[in-house]
């Protein structure tokens, strides 16, 4: 029983639990093997392409450290199975170690791929497959002002055999400049493809949408690993085209350990707003994937511009020739959320055209600090989204709902588990039918316990208003307090008497399991020392 001295309760539950998403079937493994073939040495001024068409599996392109290479390149398909790697030819020292982030200032020993056009500097041909890239730069000419992608793995394929597979790009800088329109950093149409220990900046489009990386006409699985993604519309977006093969849906995609970032010099009013009003939407959205695990990364900054400003978007959309589009089987745990106006929305099913139903979604121990507006916002038009799982969330300060159910079906949310959660009151609590019998109808066999909301009043001070538990959701399902009242301190954790700690079902703090989040110190500690 959770006891806070304020109209408290335990609400039994009794009803089947939610099946939780299935796991990705394939991980992508992305060690680097030192290959064992001759290696072929391309210096300043020297012939790229040529080096590539002649190149084989087992070999070695080597770039000369700092050189730039004008060009639209492409990855012919090759016999024989193995790697090609095309890498820096700086020394091992002089570049990040395998699992270690590049950056910016590593400019100086980087081959740098430039088009001086507006086609990609690099695409792969039909079918092409096995090709690593390391310690390379890839860009456009400061003179481009509009560029489609810099970096295309696939494209428009409509033949699953034409699809291009075994790509990797492992530290490497991918970027368009502050005043030109680049609409992606890179383009993951394409079969067992990485990005990993890469910067990828600059990405971003006035009047359009624009991603750090893409992926809508590959069937996956992909690994998107310990990189920094700077991108205005959607940092990493998953569909939102639809895909020329049928039945096609990107699938087994891990999404682990990366910085989503939108600077705030892009924002209209900011002190160091750079002028240029580019389109903003979200830091990650799914609207044709499946499998996707997304796990320890930082999310920071996102602000209500083109969209509402909600950090992440899950949403089944088909543009008109997919009905098959489907987001199902999303995990998304033991990731920090800095800034944004809302923590995640979402839409069982597309208004527009027909799609799959969302369903198996879980949102598992997260830390959400400066969220504006609501922790999440659920629209259920006409079709119910099933195996819903919220738990162990803290969410804060959410000036305006916890939560917003908008249901336009009855059942709307099907095996609905919100438990163990910390959120900001605001001042609506939760938006949600307002009777028992309502909620029942709406919900059926919702397991709705052990979650506290908390009045946004920081100060040491002040006790707090209580404020009401909310109406139709039933004792026990909800208890308000301010933020003294429950020891919670501005970066979401517990002070030691609180009497959250050790109040969870399963005997854990309620809100977020720092231990847990722990195991991610390279997102978790930034984060919440930045806040401070």
């Amino acid at each position: 029983m959770l006891t806070l001295g304020i109209r408290s309760a335990t609400l039994p539950f009794a009803g089947p639990s939610p099946a939780l998403p299935q796991p990705p079937r394939v991980q992508l493994d992305t060690a680097y093997r030192v290959p064992t073939g001759p290696t072929i040495t391309v210096r300043a001024g020297g012939d790229f392409q040529a080096a590539l068409d002649v190149a084989q599996p087992g070999e070695t392109v080597s770039l000369e450290a700092g050189a730039s290479f004008r060009g639209n390149f492409t990855l012919p398909r090759k016999a024989g199975s193995g790697w090609i790697v095309v890498r820096s030819a700086a020394l091992d020292r002089d570049l990040p170690s395998p699992g270690t982030r590049i950056s910016p200032e590593f400019a100086r020993v980087m081959p740098k791929l430039v088009t001086p056009n507006s086609v990609q500097v690099l695409q792969a041909a039909p079918g092409a497959r096995g090709y690593r890239f390391i310690g390379i730069e890839f860009t456009t000419s400061p003179s481009v002002s509009t560029m489609r992608q810099i970096v295309a793995f696939g494209g428009a394929q409509a033949r699953a055999e034409d699809t291009p597979s075994e790509l990797i790009l492992d530290r490497c800088y991918v970027h368009g400049h502050p005043t030109s329109n680049v609409f992606r950093g890179v383009l993951l149409n394409s079969a067992s493809s990485a990005v990993i220990d890469s910067y990828v900046g600059e990405i971003h489009v006035a009047g359009h949408d624009s991603q750090a990386i893409l992926g809508f006409n590959g069937p996956g699985p992909f690994k998107i690993e310990n990189n920094f993604l700077e991108a205005a519309g959607e940092n990493i977006m998953f569909g939102g085209g639809d895909p020329r093969i049928a039945g096609l849906v990107p699938s087994d995609i891990e999404i682990r350990g990366n910085h989503l970032f939108k600077p705030l010099r892009w924002r209209q009013g900011a002190p160091d707003f750079v002028g240029t009003r580019w389109t903003v939407k979200n830091l990650l959205e799914l609207k044709n994937a499946q499998r996707v695990l997304i796990e320890g990364n930082l999310l920071e900054n996102v602000w209500a511009e083109s969209q509402g400003g909600a950090a992440v978007v899950l949403t089944p959309r088909n543009g008109g020739k997919a009905p098959w589009s489907v987001v199902q089987d999303v995990m998304f745990r033991n990731n920090v959320v800095l800034r944004a106006e809302g923590g995640f929305g979402g839409q069982s099913v597309d208004d527009h055209h027909p799609s799959q139903p969302m369903r198996r979604i879980a949102i598992i121990n997260n830390l959400w600090l400066s969220i504006e507006r609501s922790f999440f916002t659920m629209a259920v038009p006409t079709v119910p989204l099933e195996d819903f799982v919220v738990d162990h969330n803290t969410a804060i300060p959410t000036r305006q709902f916890a939560y917003d159910l908008d249901p336009g079906v009855a059942p709307a949310l099907v095996r609905f588990q919100f438990t163990n959660n910390i959120t900001g009151r605001g001042a609506y609590g939760v938006k949600f039918p307002n009777t028992d019998a309502a909620v029942a109808r709406w919900t059926p066999a919702a397991d709705v316990r052990r979650n506290a909301m908390i009045w946004q009043d920081h100060s040491p001070t002040s006790t707090g208003a209580p404020g009401r538990i909310e109406k139709g959701l039933g004792p026990g399902r909800y208890t308000v307090l301010s933020a003294v009242a429950t020891g919670l301190r501005p970066d979401g954790t517990l002070e030691p008497t609180s009497p959250l700690k050790g109040a969870s079902t399963g005997g854990k703090d309620v809100g977020v399991d720092f231990e847990m989040l722990g195991a991610w110190a390279q997102v978790a500690t930034p984060a919440s020392q930045r806040l401070r």
